[in-house]
């Protein structure tokens, strides 16, 4: 198989905060605006999960529109992992993200003791993109508890954790770039944290809270204005092929 996976570019770092962003807001419409429940809303979003990653799963290379398609449906579920934990069985913002850091650090370390490799250029087996996926959906669920946890439990506010977690990814930016740290371990630092980020944005343009701040958007509208977006970069990726990794790339690393 060619390399699963989109290569890392601007275009990526910018469909993937809007995924996450959606995450946060579809996962609210389902739930609260159109009454869906937690639980039926989990099962709508596991079911078309589960025939999302059957389609990706079944092509030989990356195609944009039913990779992002995953990973818009992924980031929903993985925020309703963490909704039902807090929501339904009163489990801690506390604990459930110091769980997820531990399931996440799991797959790691078993993918790396697998594969011998993290990268994201060498998705080029089945096996390892279901270590690949695995990881994506525990980022979501971790970065779905972190969010809550600082924006909310500790009072931090929507405007503030954006700035938070905003400075927290360009100091991973500064250690790749200016202290040349391992690329493999900034990405993955990196790919964590759009996941607060987005869910704090998210938060902050579809929610109005005298206690956390929000410009009070609504759910809908905040939803649509970010997977209209979406929908747009993926043509443009779609046509013009900017975000495929070259086979000599996905080669060396293999």
């Amino acid at each position: 198989m060619l390399n699963k996976v989109p290569e890392v570019t601007l275009y990526f770092w910018l469909i993937k905060i809007m995924c996450t962003t959606v995450g946060e807001t579809a996962a609210d419409y389902l739930n609260d605006n159109l009454g869906f429940g937690l639980s039926k809303t989990t099962y709508i979003a596991g079911a078309l999960l589960v025939a999302l990653l059957i389609a990706q799963f079944r092509t030989r290379r990356y195609v944009p529109s039913v990779y992002w398609a995953v990973v818009v449906v992924i980031s929903v579920f993985g925020t309703l992992i963490t909704d039902n934990m807090t929501d339904r069985y009163n489990v801690p913002l506390t604990t459930s993200t110091l769980a997820f850091s531990v399931i996440l650090a799991a797959v790691f370390a078993i993918w790396w003791a697998v594969e011998r490799t993290l990268s994201i250029h060498s998705i080029v087996t089945t096996r390892r993109e279901a270590f690949y996926w695995l990881a994506i959906l525990f980022t979501f669920a971790l970065g779905t508890a972190a969010g809550d946890l600082v924006a909310e439990k500790f009072s931090v506010g929507y405007g503030p954790s954006i700035l938070l977690f905003g400075g927290a990814i360009g100091l991973v930016a500064f250690a790749h770039y200016v202290l040349k740290v391992n690329a493999v371990l900034t990405f993955w630092l990196a790919y964590i944290l759009t996941r607060p980020l987005g869910a704090s944005i998210g938060d902050w343009m579809s929610q109005h809270s005298k206690k956390y701040g929000g410009l009070g958007l609504g759910t809908t509208g905040t939803s649509y204005v970010f997977l209209g977006a979406i929908f747009a970069l993926v043509v443009y990726l779609t046509v013009t092929k900017r975000d495929q990794t070259p086979p000599e790339l996905a080669a060396a690393e293999a």
